[in-house]
């Protein structure tokens, strides 16, 4: 009897009451969107929406409810299983029965294991519920094969600075007074948010309870009001997205956009110690011996930073990415590694070639064990040019280094051991070393 009489968060009594309120997923509701083709065409599909918290999934899913004029179900996958989900699917198909439709709306759906999952599969194909998903998740790897096959996986992006804004303005009508803010603190305000239309108001109720008189600038804010830790989970998707980022980054030899990461890493909580593995193992695969000292900077900085620890150890971390960022690039032991594996599952157990073999006993000696071997020393240009492949292999270039860095040269040492190897160097060998001329393609 009292129910609408009892206090709501600013957030509960700021909901939209239509579709055309909600903002910053316009991509999807507007008259080309997605859902507003579906709601349009008056025919609602099962669908998933993936997106951060607070940019309306559960709003949008209600208004859906009333505007396609389905019975509304609300589960939360976090409180519920099997039993519920039999419960809800019995009340759908006795609607059905009466010629009305249920939507069956399941918030935080890659909470619900593989099984559970299964269950909603034939309800899903046969129509009898239309689900619609809510997901922070990639449901991708959150969600079974099946499901998403049946269902269309919408994405909802995280509200822009002009849909923050334009909460703020409704926050301050519906409370007929405006927010004891300057224009920077505003700014700050809406930063503080990230992008959350839930934590906004939470702060703008914050900030109208505390009855301030006097403006605030962005520094009294800061003060006044917590602020939000960055929106980042180590242990999900958000964990690789950045880590992803920071490696394409310094892929990209862009310094910039790689501190960039680095920073929104460390102000997320990461281990440095899982940087500093990523930017050691970037320092071999995307580094490589174009520039030989990558390696041990990274080591180097890893080690700084165990011994000083955090914050003094994260600048060690930051100069291992600016040296990785402005490095010459070369990927080529990555893929000569690469390469080589492939041949090695592919060729079996080829024994190595015996004149590269130690011969200890006579039984070997006699069997031609290190028959033939010359030792590289004690040649002119201490390159015998033997094959050291499987006798029954044929010889491959694995390794091709690029024309960039130290991997210049190497290149030119190469292409002269090749000459050798084929006999056609000038002068036999006579010790004259990769000239200049030397770096071009290899015939």
């Amino acid at each position: 009897m009292f129910e609408k009489d009892a206090p709501r968060p600013l957030a509960e009594r700021m909901r939209p009451a239509r579709l055309d309120q909600v903002v910053g997923q316009d991509h999807l509701l507007g008259e080309h969107g997605a859902l507003g083709r579906m709601v349009g065409a008056g025919r609602l599909a099962s669908h998933i929406l993936w997106g951060p918290p607070g940019c309306g999934k559960t709003t949008i899913a209600r208004l859906l409810a009333t505007q396609s004029d389905l019975e509304f179900e609300p589960l939360s996958a976090v409180f519920s299983g099997v039993g519920d989900l039999r419960k809800i699917f019995e009340r759908a198909r006795e609607r059905r029965q009466a010629g009305h439709g249920t939507m069956l709306f399941v918030d935080e759906i890659h909470r619900f294991n593989r099984a559970q999952q299964d269950a909603f599969l034939p309800v899903v194909e046969d129509g009898t519920v239309t689900l619609v998903g809510a997901t922070t998740e990639n449901p991708s790897f959150e969600l079974i094969g099946a499901l998403l096959s049946r269902c269309q996986v919408l994405v909802l992006h995280r509200l822009d600075d002009d849909a923050l804004s334009e909460l703020m303005r409704r926050a301050e009508a519906a409370q007929e007074r405006p927010l004891p803010l300057d224009d920077s603190a505003r700014l700050a305000l809406r930063a503080m948010a990230d992008g959350d239309g839930r934590f906004l108001f939470n702060m703008i109720e914050e900030l109208f309870a505390s009855a301030i008189g006097e403006k605030m600038d962005s520094k009294q804010l800061a003060e006044a009001v917590q602020r939000r830790a960055p929106l980042y989970d180590k242990a999900q998707e958000s964990h690789y997205n950045l880590i992803s980022a920071l490696h394409k980054s310094l892929r990209g030899s862009d310094a910039d956009a790689a501190l960039y990461w680095l920073a929104r890493m460390l102000a997320g909580g990461e281990d440095p110690s899982y940087i500093a593995r990523r930017l050691v193992r970037f320092a071999s695969e995307d580094v490589g011996l174009a520039e030989p000292g990558a390696l041990p900077q990274t080591m180097a900085a890893w080690q700084a930073y165990e011994r000083l620890g955090s914050p003094e150890g994260e600048l060690a971390l930051a100069q291992a990415v600016l040296y990785l960022a402005t490095a010459p690039k070369s990927n080529a032991a990555y893929k000569a590694l690469s390469a080589a594996m492939r041949v090695a599952r592919e060729s079996g157990s080829e024994m190595p070639p015996k004149h590269i073999l130690n011969a200890p006993t006579r039984l070997m000696k006699d069997l031609g064990y290190s028959d033939g071997y010359v030792y590289d020393h004690e040649t002119e240009e201490a390159f015998s040019g033997q094959d050291y492949f499987p006798d029954a292999m044929t010889r491959h270039e694995f390794y091709r280094p690029v024309a960039r860095g130290f991997e210049r040269e190497i290149r030119k040492r190469l292409d002269y051991w090749h000459k050798l190897r084929l006999g056609g160097a000038e002068g036999g060998g006579g010790g004259g070393g990769p000239s200049d001329e030397d770096g071009g393609e290899r015939k």
